[in-house]
């Protein structure tokens, strides 16, 4: 999803996946994906938030239907990252209602409910037809979750949960981030499923799973850089 206009991407084909390499990729260089096509490498560096370690940050809307559907192919790939590599979400906030949505994120991260609920809070979204943009419906829905209604709206209003907000768009800022989903690495490099599959006509699955695939390359180039 792009950041002003939040418009659909132009319908993909529903050719399956199937097997994907880094030599499948188009465009290449030197038998890996080309800067400027299929990622972007940052003129300033952004400082990273685990010295020592390789930085993943997805940066996402849980109102973005991209977002959702990446979703089970970027978290599955974050289970299996090497202990060089801390991963973590930041959730954008290109306008109100995402601001109203990074807020319950940053809620429910601050009361270690986040990873357990997303995946409901995603279905609602795309396929319930919940706009959970209103804190007192949030914390109804949330509730049978196993997430305490006081507590919820005692957190969502917070100075802690507004600081990690605040901290959020500033680091939004820093990488220019102006659609999602968008991975950056190492605080050098970023990619996105719309972009890893530069060119190409496929499903969103398959830009998802080539996304993966830029992205290990990419911690490859993090790693020699280090």
């Amino acid at each position: 999803m792009k950041r002003r206009e939040f418009t659909a991407l132009t319908a993909l084909s529903t050719a399956g996946a199937g097997a994907l390499s880094l030599a499948s990729l188009p465009a290449q260089a030197q038998g890996g994906p080309t800067e400027g096509r299929q990622y972007v490498k940052l003129s300033t560096p952004v400082p990273t938030s685990v010295p020592g370690k390789i930085e993943v940050i997805e940066f996402f809307w849980y109102g973005c239907p991209h977002c959702y559907v990446f979703e089970p192919t970027i978290e599955a790939w974050a289970k299996q990252l090497p202990a060089d590599v801390v991963y973590r979400k930041v959730h954008v906030a290109f306008r109100e209602n995402v601001k109203v949505h990074q807020r319950l994120f940053f809620t429910l991260e601050a009361m270690g409910k986040e990873a357990q609920v997303r995946p409901a809070i995603f279905n609602a979204i795309h396929r319930g037809g919940q706009s959970l943009t209103d804190p007192k419906a949030m914390a109804a829905f949330l509730a049978p979750l196993g997430v305490d209604q006081a507590k919820f709206l005692e957190n969502y209003n917070s100075f802690s949960v507004q600081a990690k907000c605040q901290q959020a768009a500033k680091l939004q800022d820093q990488y220019n981030i102006d659609g999602v989903p968008t991975v950056a690495i190492g605080g050098r490099f970023m990619t996105s499923p719309a972009q890893a599959g530069f060119g190409l006509r496929v499903s969103e699955e398959e830009l998802g799973q080539r996304c993966i695939l830029v992205s290990n390359y990419l911690l490859d180039l993090a790693r020699k850089k280090a």
